[in-house]
């Protein structure tokens, strides 16, 4: 029913949440994760859900329902094999503990036998355990969940429900005192009522006469009182809880907002006078750093003028003995290059010679080609110590360049920051 339901896409949802309890039942934490150095389901945060809100709500959402979406696959992958070998363990069947590099299709096809063997059906294809969450994935561990309960002697208890006791509250007249909200609906049902009422301005002078003579009439009364002290007193009494007024105070009132406001400005006057006294001593500790960082630095430079002047020119000697070099080392490949053409011509002639040797019998031209190999070879000698002068002569220029930068590091040497600034 509930896989054609119209709450179908959120049973794996409830299925992951009772799979969480029954975890916490079989103590996962410090059974089954901490043995293998895991962290619980608790700390394994997953995205937050679609139009959710953030925060420790957010959090709880994630670990209750991380095996229901997907968030890490090969992380969910090996919690649920964990979780399956050790609850399978649990309900009293011997299963090996998988391990990361283990071949996952032999993982599930090992877990789902032995769910068989609990009697528990399987009609879905091992690959949808492939991923490490989804509906089959709750659905697995929940059935282990349930025989390793019973395999420790579970059993459900009836929810015991407590008894609350009533308190008798007091009753206390609400008559007796007035509160500022209750007086301001009064006084705007008045006013609504008399805005409703037609005023006659005839009417309203004569009860402002009658009522002007009244007040004369009385005050010529109140000149002599006829009234006992006590019975004064006693009136005063019985009427005073009828005269307070409680004002309810609001979080949202304007005046609330207004006295917090002033409090904060007193705090924050305060708190800057004292400060700035911190600030302005600060201030006047960096301005006298940085005079002497900079009277320093101008003395340094007067003092190492010749010294980077000295760098300079040997930068551009050795800038000019690499050119050197350079010059000299394509010289050297050239003339190299004319060697090779040279013996490959010889090479050549050699092979000709031998052939019309061998088929010629006049002594003559073999006597000029003897002179000519002899030339040849003298030339070829002349060639080897042209060659071997020109080796000479760089590698004398290579120790000469490495004896000037060997004593140029053993001389004074020079701070790299300052010499960066140049």
């Amino acid at each position: 029913a509930a896989e054609h339901g119209p709450g179908a896409a959120y049973h794996m949802f409830v299925l992951m949440e009772d799979l969480l309890d029954k975890l916490k039942l079989l103590k996962y934490e410090e059974e089954a994760l901490r043995r293998h150095n895991m962290r619980p389901l608790s700390r394994c945060f997953s995205p937050a859900p679609p139009g959710g809100r953030g925060g420790s709500r957010g959090g709880q959402w994630q670990w209750r329902h991380y095996f229901a979406l997907p968030t890490n696959p090969g992380e969910q992958f090996f919690m649920f094999c964990t979780l399956a070998a050790w609850m399978i363990t649990k309900a009293g069947h011997p299963f090996e503990q998988p391990q990361e590099y283990d071949d996952p299709n032999a993982v599930i096809s090992n877990v789902l036998s032995e769910l068989r063997s609990f009697g528990r059906p399987v009609d879905f294809p091992p690959s949808k355990l492939k991923a490490g969450y989804g509906e089959q994935v709750c659905y697995v561990l929940d059935c282990l969940a349930e025989e390793a309960l019973k395999s420790t002697g579970f059993r459900w208890k009836r929810p015991v429900c407590p008894t609350e006791e009533l308190e008798e509250e007091e009753i206390t007249e609400d008559d007796a005192e007035l509160t500022l909200s209750k007086l301001e609906e009064d006084v705007a049902e008045e006013e609504s009522d008399n805005e409703e009422n037609f005023i006659d301005l005839n009417v309203l002078k004569a009860e402002t006469y009658r009522s002007d003579m009244n007040d004369a009439a009385k005050q010529e009364e109140i000149l002599q009182s006829t009234t006992d002290a006590a019975e004064w007193n006693l009136e005063v009494e019985r009427v005073l809880p009828q005269l307070k007024v409680t004002v309810r105070t609001d979080n949202k009132d304007w005046r609330v907002h207004v006295d917090q406001m002033h409090q904060h400005k007193d705090g924050i006057e305060s708190s800057l006078n004292e400060t700035r006294g911190y600030l302005d001593k600060l201030h006047n500790e960096i301005s006298k750093t940085l005079e002497k960082i900079n009277s320093r630095e101008k003395y340094i430079n007067n003092q190492l003028e010749h010294l980077v002047q000295e760098y300079r020119s040997a930068q551009a000697l050795l800038s000019e003995a690499k050119d050197k070099y350079q010059e000299g080392s394509g010289g050297v490949t050239e003339r190299i290059k004319v060697l090779s053409e040279i013996t490959e011509v010889l090479e050549r002639v050699k092979q000709e010679t031998e052939e019309k040797g061998s088929s010629m019998t006049d002594g003559a031209p073999l006597v000029k080609i003897k002179q000519a190999l002899t030339k040849l070879k003298q030339e070829t000698i002349q060639m080897d110590i042209q060659i071997g002068v020109m080796e000479h002569t760089l590698l004398q220029s290579k120790l000469k360049e490495k004896s000037d930068m060997t004593r140029d590091m053993h001389a004074a040497t020079i701070p790299e920051a300052i010499v960066g600034a140049y």
